[in-house]
Formats: structure tokens, sequence, C-alpha cells
């Protein structure tokens, strides 16, 4: 480890700072995680701001580069109208903030704490005392009437605020959107500023030769980096890695101006990138064509790693089967990634009844979110539950050993336009781990199994159709296993062949036409 840190820091010193940002807290993000060791392998200095999930700054590293997770408050979640009463729209209703609450608790408690003063009269058997009790009770139940109401307008004040469905909340949409052009973000979706303002004094104190933002979010921050670098005489490279195709993402956030206002950051700032990188030539000429950029960006894979160091090799690979208490002889199906109902993860649990015998993994980030919960629930109702299981992150580098172990890999993916356009990185980790493949229609994942024959393609939330396909893999597994032996299928799905890419993305932007370090050279001193 010492020659491997003396080595890594002498290329640092000679080849700069690259700070990364991304918007989670790195864990789970296998794509940011590879490229920071491996730029930081290939002698770049490398600090990666991500964001904190506690109120609590945290640091490590991932080889020889420096993660740093950022506290970052969310003020600016809400936007500045709901701060405001509606005196107007909702003359009744409380102001924003927890005094409905308040108040309706207090009622509760009052009308209770009469109750039981009457309780304590009729056991004294004092007729005066249930008397004096008649106007403040009478009192109680109309104040309880009043407040209920003030918090009926209140809860429906709060949804309209949500919802923003109303022909005004069109109106001031559209006449942002017109007045202030791509910048209407600022009155749309002003929680964006929150991400900024926690990175970017962090940003500008570590005073870096090249900014790489990932994805939409960190595209505006890095921009804004650059300038103030720029304002004060130091020049700042900016690369983009657009993860995804924004307009044609099932928006995260159900509000309806949120979609609209990341489009609108996304343009905005989209000019300030010295070079762009992203995960698939679809995806890279749909942002060349929507940006106006000067140069296509450079297509850097989800591909998941050849080679890994001896301490993680050194690391014990958990057994999924272990994990699913099954033995090697039971079908099992596996799925591993982001989980959302666009995922189409509901259809593997609904073939469970058709599909007797056979076990369903979920790898996933949170295991106990909402939508597992209702996964779990809906396999309790068809009476499977014990074929389901769901499971943890394993590290990046365990993924496809672990993987391995299943008999099928599944991605049933919605018809959402950002899903038809990439290979996405389960697509590599699946293949790596030499699984035959289930796979929905989506254009490009769909195309590249029906062109390799690596699994089977089934129609988009076809559940009948998703047995088939199943069912097919299941019957003569080895006739899709044995295309994975086909000369060069695998080897340039790799990350160090990806990581050839990056970096000479880096030493091109940065001017650095004299040195190229090759896969071999990165894997090298990874290991």
């Amino acid at each position: 480890m010492a020659v491997e840190s003396s080595v890594a820091g002498a290329q640092r010193a000679s080849r700069g700072k690259i700070v990364m940002l991304v918007d989670n807290g790195v864990n789970g993000d296998s794509r940011v995680q590879k490229e920071a060791r491996s730029a930081a392998a290939a002698g770049w200095d490398v600090v990666l701001l991500g964001k904190s999930p506690t109120k609590r700054e945290q640091r490590w590293y991932i080889g020889e580069a420096e993660v740093r997770l950022l506290n970052v408050p969310t003020p600016m979640h809400r936007r500045r109208h709901e701060y405001r009463r509606a005196v107007l729209r909702s003359p009744l209703a409380y102001k924003p903030g927890p005094l409905a609450a308040y108040r309706k608790q207090r009622m509760k408690a009052w009308r209770t704490e009469l109750n039981i003063q009457l309780i304590q009269a009729a056991r004294k058997k004092s007729s005066v005392g249930k008397l004096k009790l008649l106007p403040p009770r009478a009192a109680a139940r109309a104040m309880s009437k009043w407040v209920s109401l003030r918090v009926s307008q209140t809860t429906r004040l709060e949804k309209r605020r949500k919802d923003m469905d109303s022909p005004l909340d069109r109106f001031t949409t559209a006449f942002w959107l017109r007045t202030m052009g791509d910048r209407a973000w600022r009155r749309l979706d002003p929680a964006l500023w929150d991400m900024e303002l926690a990175y970017g004094k962090v940003i500008d104190s570590l005073e870096p030769d090249l900014i790489h933002a990932n994805d939409f979010r960190m595209l505006g921050v890095g921009a804004r980096a650059k300038m103030r670098a720029e304002s004060k005489g130091r020049k700042v490279k900016l690369v983009w890695d657009a993860h995804e195709f924004l307009p044609g993402i099932k928006p995260w956030n159900s509000h309806p101006r949120w979609h609209i206002a990341q489009c609108a950051y996304e343009r905005e700032f989209s000019q300030f990138a010295d070079a762009v990188t992203t995960v698939s030539e679809t995806l890279a000429d749909m942002l060349a064509e929507r940006h106006g950029l000067n140069a296509k960006p450079a297509v850097v894979l989800n591909a998941p790693d050849a080679e890994i160091s001896a301490e993680q090799a050194a690391e014990p690979v958990p057994d999924l089967r272990e994990l699913c208490g099954i033995g090697p002889e039971v079908p099992l199906a596996v799925y591993s990634g982001a989980a959302a109902p666009q995922r189409g993860l509901d259809v593997m649990v609904e073939a469970l009844p058709q599909l007797p015998g056979t076990h369903v993994a979920f790898v996933v980030l949170r295991t106990n979110s909402d939508y597992m919960k209702q996964l779990s629930a809906r396999a309790e109702e068809l009476g499977v539950s014990e074929r389901l299981h769901i499971l943890p992150y394993v590290p990046h580098y365990q993924v496809v050993p672990f993987l391995s172990a299943a008999d099928v890999g599944v991605i049933p993916i919605h018809h959402w336009p950002n899903h038809e356009i990439a290979l996405i990185t389960k697509f590599f980790e699946y293949s790596h781990a030499r699984l035959p493949f289930v796979v929905s229609d989506v254009k490009t994942m769909g195309e590249m199994v029906a062109r390799t024959g690596q699994g089977e393609v089934f129609t988009a939330e076809d559940v009948s159709d998703y047995v088939r396909a199943v069912k097919s893999v299941l019957a003569d597994p080895a006739k899709y296993r044995d295309v994975y032996d086909s000369e060069g299928l695998l080897d340039e799905w790799t990350w160090e062949a990806q990581a050839e890419v990056l970096d000479g993305v880096y030493a091109r932007t940065l001017g650095d036409t004299s040195r190229g370090t090759d896969a071999a050279q990165i894997a090298q001193v990874v290991a």
C-alpha cells in the first residue's frame, strides 16, 4: 500500500486536481465510485463531493480519492408562496406551519379535560358541578367545529399548492417561463439553490483544475464554480457527465413545476461545459442536438471492473443463495439496482404463482422503502412471500461475483423515453456475471439482447410474456450462457476500457495531449 500511495501521489502532483460532484451519498452509485478511484489511480488528485444523508459531514477514501459528504440544508425545498397565507384564495386557512396541528390538538385536549371534569362531578353526584360544565362544553364543541373547518381549509390549500393545477397556477408557471426563459427555475424550483449554497464554497476552497459534474443538478453547481474562479483570474475546466436524457425521465418529484424547472436549469448551464460525457451513443447524439454542443459527447459506459485491488479481492463475497436460504438447484431470478415503480419490479412478483419453485431476489439500496413494502405485501397476498427476498447492496467491486450465483438476470423496466436509449449499469453487471437475460422490450437493451442471443425479450408490463421468457431461459440456460464465450463480446464492457476513455477526456480538456494513461497502467496502479 505504501508503494501504491507513493506512485499515485507522484502522478497526482504532475497532472492536476479534479473535484467530482454528485448529488447523492456516493454509496450505491457505482459509476461515481469507479470514476473517482480510476482517476486517482491514473494520477489525478481527486476529491469527490457528495450529499451527506445526515446533518454531519462525512469523509473517507475510495482508493486514493478523497470522499467528502457535505451537509445540505434544504430550507428552500418549499417555494416562497408556500410560506405565506392565502388571504384571498382561502381566508379561513391557518398560516403555513405547525399552527393548524397545534390548534386541532389543543381542542382535543380541552374537550378531554372537560370530559374528565364531568366524570368527577358525576362521581361526587354534584348536579351543580354538571351545570357549571354546560357552557364550557358547548363552547368547546363549537370551537372544535370551527377549528376543524379551518384545519380542513388549510389541508385543502396545501394540496392545491402541491398540485398547482388551477388556472392561476398554470398562468404563473407560463408567466415565469415566458419572462425569464431558462432562468425561470429560480422561481419554479428554488430548492436547486440548496445544492449551490452547500457545495459552492467548498469547491472554491479546493481550487480545482477541473470540475467533473455528475448529472444535471451538479451541472449548475459546477458551472457557477467555474465562473467564480474565472472572475478571479483562475482557469477551471468543466466536464459534464450526463447520466440520462432529462426530458425523458419519469420525474422524481410529483410537483408539476419540478421537471420544467430541472430542464430549464440544465439548458441554462449546459453551455458552460468544456466537455461532455454520457452513457450511450444514442444519448450522446440526443444531447448534442438538444444543447447544440460543438462536439459529440464521449461515451463512458457503466461497465464493471475487470480488475480489483488485492485488498478488495481479499474481502469475502456474500453468498446470494445463502442469503436467500436456498440451495444451488433452486431457480433464482435476480434484479439489482434502483427500485421504483417505473422499473417494473412488480411483474416479477405477479409472475411467481405461475413459476412454481422459482425464487426472486431484489438487491436494492433501500430494502425498507415504501415500494419494497408494497411488493412484499403483494407477495403475501399471492401466497409467495417465502420466495421473495429483498437484499441490500454489496460493494460495487463485489456485484459481479455476487450476482453470478443467480440463474436469470432481469431488467423489467417500463417504456419511458430515458429507458429506451441506454445500456444501463446492471446490463453490464449481468453480462460479466454471465447471466442469461430476461429484459423488457425497451429499444436499446432489447435490441442488444436479441442480437447477441444472451437472453429473452418480453413485452414490458406483460406478466404472461414475462413468464414465457423466464421459462425459456430456465429450460436451457447453457444456450444463453455460451454466448459470453464469443470472442471480444465482454472485452469493451469493462470499466478499465471506459476509464481510459474518461482519462482521455480529462487530458484533452486540460490541454494535456502529451500523455494518456492506458487501461493497463490504470489497472496496475489500482492493483
